[in-house]
């Protein structure tokens, strides 16, 4: 598959959610800022929801949804979204179709171990379905920081 490039159509997707099916055109009109992350309830996936989470006033304000992006399921996100009150939804890829198509599913390495996982990744895509900016193995301080900031520069446009 092609890599995913800034100004190229987004790939379409179908994600569960707690409420049902997540699609794109449940953000029609809007910003979406899909962010994709290895696992619920580990250090860093906690600290970066918690990030979009504490923003996510910034972000509605600025007229953009945000939506999380891992394999765990539906119940695992439940779970973690009420463990850590996070305010942001979450959709859960389990077979990994979504992850793969946003090229967020690469191999890694740990202690010189090779295996395959989610790249954290973040897009930007505008009300239009255009993807306006990618960014690949995030790191979480201040990154959703960044991303606001790109939102709202986005939508200052606009």
């Amino acid at each position: 598959m092609a890599e995913l490039t800034e100004g190229a159509k987004a790939p379409d997707f179908e994600l569960q959610g707690d409420a049902g099916p997540i699609r794109p055109a449940d953000f029609a009109g809007k910003p979406l800022v899909l962010y994709f992350y290895p696992k619920d309830d580990t250090t860093g996936c906690t600290k970066e929801a918690q990030d979009f989470s504490a923003l996510s006033g910034e972000f509605k304000k600025a007229g953009a949804a945000v939506l999380g992006v891992s394999k765990d399921s539906v119940k695992s996100h439940g779970k973690f979204v009420e463990k850590y009150g996070l305010s942001i939804p979450l959709g859960s890829d389990p077979e990994g179709a979504v992850v793969e198509r946003y090229g967020s599913w690469v191999e890694k390495s740990m202690y010189g171990r090779k295996y395959m996982g989610i790249d954290r990744s973040t897009f930007l895509i505008d009300g239009d379905g255009v993807i306006r900016r990618i960014w690949r193995k995030v790191k979480v301080p201040g990154h959703a920081q960044d991303v606001l900031k790109a939102v709202q520069a986005l939508t200052a446009a606009a």
